[in-house]
């Protein structure tokens, strides 16, 4: 059994999902970020982190990457050009959208007061909404990657919630209509009721 270390208001979420959508047993201990119990599993305190046969895993998407290998589901057959394309769209959300709703996140309350730079955020919420467009002309599915559903799903609607509640810009309907989709989903709805 897996032990996913993390409460579901950070990145921990997209672990949860993807276990729940797998189908998969796992104890959650829902500690904060940098707390003590954090800090026992990941030596930056940043979560979440996944305990697999006594090893420690850290970062969301290697997390949950491991976890669709392992159990055949939200991902293509390494070694395919299917899953060159999906992790292609990893890299690039990861890139273009997680990466700059974190760089918000610092300049916002994580780095030291003397160290942020609030006027970043307006460039970061024109850059986030330029991406989100591009990536949203590209879809030809329900999912980005056709009619599966795979991880880079999981990551891109998590972060749709993570720009909703730090007031970024959500004006694009294909991306309105796709994340509403998939937040209808029962193992959605299961990750968020958790702690």
């Amino acid at each position: 059994m897996y032990t996913v270390v993390g409460s579901r208001t950070n990145r921990t979420f997209r672990v949860l999902w993807v276990l729940e959508e797998l189908g998969v047993e796992y104890d959650h201990k829902p500690y904060s970020v940098r707390s003590p119990e954090a800090l026992e599993h990941s030596p930056t305190g940043k979560l979440p982190a996944l305990i697999a046969e006594g090893e420690v895993i850290t970062d969301s998407a290697a997390i949950i990457t491991f976890l669709a290998d392992r159990h055949g589901g939200l991902t293509f057959p390494a070694g395919s050009v299917q899953r060159a394309k999906q992790d292609a769209l990893l890299h690039r959300v990861n890139d273009e959208i997680d990466a700059v709703l974190w760089t918000a996140a610092r300049h916002s309350f994580i780095l030291p007061e003397e160290e942020r730079v609030p006027a970043v955020k307006e460039s970061l919420k024109l850059e986030f909404a330029r991406s989100l467009d591009r990536l949203m002309e590209q879809i030809d599915g329900p999912y980005l990657m056709g009619d599966t559903m795979t991880i880079p799903d999981i990551i891109l609607v998590h972060c749709g919630g993570w720009a909703y509640n730090a007031k970024f810009p959500l004006e694009n309907e294909t991306f309105k209509a796709y994340t509403k989709r998939l937040r209808e989903r029962d193992a959605f709805k299961r990750a968020a009721a958790l702690p």
